[in-house]
């Protein structure tokens, strides 16, 4: 299997309809049910261990929490007409912060959920033409449509569910 592409190498092509804001927001919506999924199929004891200097699995999961609040301020950003969105803090000072390991997995999977239902049940409740706002986004440098940020978001998800897996395959090799 190849190598993960990492995060920051990633580049974005926006050219999509807006109409595929229905099948983005199911991913978002499912993002929960597939790490609870994660949680159900991988012995409890590897989602703390780490593997070199990276994060757990269980900090993976923390830190798509951590994130969350990001995404409700961008899109309050969009809601305000910004011209661009407020930028991460690409240290991820929260998710070193947080400690994500001295939780529960239970816990930190309940506190996902829950702020991801917050944000999905905000985007679902947007009027279409509010898709189509663009802001910059301050990283890419590039302008991105409301529906663009949530494809971002699902993207971003995705990429740390697949680098949990990743990680889950190591350590079950090594057993």
């Amino acid at each position: 299997m190849p190598q993960q592409l990492k995060w920051f190498q990633r580049t974005f092509d926006f050219s999509f309809p807006a109409g595929l804001f229905p099948s983005i927001l199911e991913r978002l919506r499912g993002t929960p049910a597939r790490l609870e999924d994660l949680a159900r199929l991988y012995p409890l004891r590897i989602f703390t261990m780490r593997a070199d200097s990276g994060w757990t699995m269980q900090e993976h999961a923390g830190h798509l929490y951590d994130l969350d609040e990001l995404h409700e301020q961008r899109l309050d950003d969009y809601l305000a007409g910004k011209a661009a969105l407020r930028p991460a803090d690409l240290a991820n000072t929260k998710t070193v912060k947080a400690n994500h390991n001295a939780a529960s997995l239970d816990a930190v999977l309940r506190n996902f959920r829950s702020a991801r239902q917050h944000f999905v049940y905000r985007l679902s409740a947007l009027d279409d033409r509010i898709l189509e706002r663009t802001a910059v986004h301050p990283r890419l440098n590039q302008p991105m449509r409301l529906v663009d940020m949530a494809y971002f978001v699902a993207e971003h998800d995705d990429h740390h569910i697949a680098r949990m897996t990743a990680l889950a395959r190591k350590f079950l090799r090594e057993d």
